[in-house]
């Protein structure tokens, strides 16, 4: 078994052949995490999750790049939904109704993104503590509702250790990991996971795949982006075995014990 742990089957670029896809994985004994980025695609995971007895779960939540700052102005993504919305915050009551499935295995992606930016320092500062506000209100409810979260983190390492030094302890993964060792083992400490997808073939993380332990490693998509060599085009949930063989060449290790351990590490973190 394989598990992908940040795929997005829920948006608008499988709307023609998602079932197909997902029979597919089931079929090679691939299961696969759903994640949400609003409440739209946060509904449809479920719904995707709920047809399936297992083997596809899902995670809820707001992703920072949805959440409407009323600062900045973040072009529309034709892959992830047909009609793009924003939140202008995060209803709890929304996303909780939601959590009431027993497929929904985590909160997320929930985070911080400074890739789009106001310029001017004050409205930057609105920008981030918007962000920081919104975050913390679904790390609340993941920590009521005893969910992991997955962690979406873009230009703002250094920012997210610190907010989440202050939050206080979680569970959860930091999806695409992009930071350096230091960032990492600073994640680690904090008893997060890192999750490795296709961004490994472009961006050199090799010293931090190389010196953390399998212990600490998931292995996701992320598609339909980030597709991996030899592939083109689409990304889909199969291809994350291309990011298991890449692991296991930098670490230098059996191929086999990076799918056993990391899938071991998903089961144990999402309870699935």
């Amino acid at each position: 078994m394989i598990i992908d742990t940040h795929a997005h089957l829920n948006f608008n670029s499988y709307k023609d052949d998602v079932d197909e896809v997902i029979k597919n994985c089931l079929e090679n004994d691939l299961w696969m995490i759903n994640v949400g980025t609003q409440y739209n695609t946060s509904k449809r995971a479920v719904e995707l999750a709920e047809k399936y007895p297992k083997g596809v779960y899902a995670a809820i939540g707001l992703h920072p790049i949805h959440l409407e700052t009323g600062l900045v102005k973040i072009k529309d993504d034709p892959d992830e939904i047909q009609f793009k919305t924003t939140e202008e915050d995060f209803d709890n009551k929304l996303y909780r109704e939601l959590a009431k499935s027993k497929k929904v295995v985590a909160i997320g992606e929930i985070g911080l993104d400074y890739y789009w930016k106001p310029k001017g320092t004050n409205k930057k500062e609105q920008f981030k503590e918007k962000q920081k506000n919104v975050l913390f209100k679904q790390l609340d409810l993941a920590k009521e509702l005893d969910l992991p979260v997955i962690l979406h983190c873009r230009m703002a390492h250094e920012e997210m250790i610190n907010i989440l030094k202050e939050y206080g302890k979680i569970k959860g993964v930091v999806h695409c990991f992009t930071g350096n060792l230091t960032q990492a083992k600073e994640y680690i400490k904090m008893g997060l996971s890192l999750g490795l997808n296709g961004i490994i073939f472009k961006l050199n993380i090799d010293e931090v795949i190389k010196e953390i332990s399998m212990n600490n490693i998931l292995i996701e998509t992320d598609c339909p982006y980030l597709t991996p060599p030899p592939k083109e085009g689409r990304n889909e949930p199969m291809y994350v075995k291309y990011v298991a063989e890449k692991v296991s060449e930098i670490k230098n290790i059996k191929l086999e014990e990076v799918i056993d351990k990391t899938t071991e590490n998903a089961k144990n973190l999402f309870k699935i």
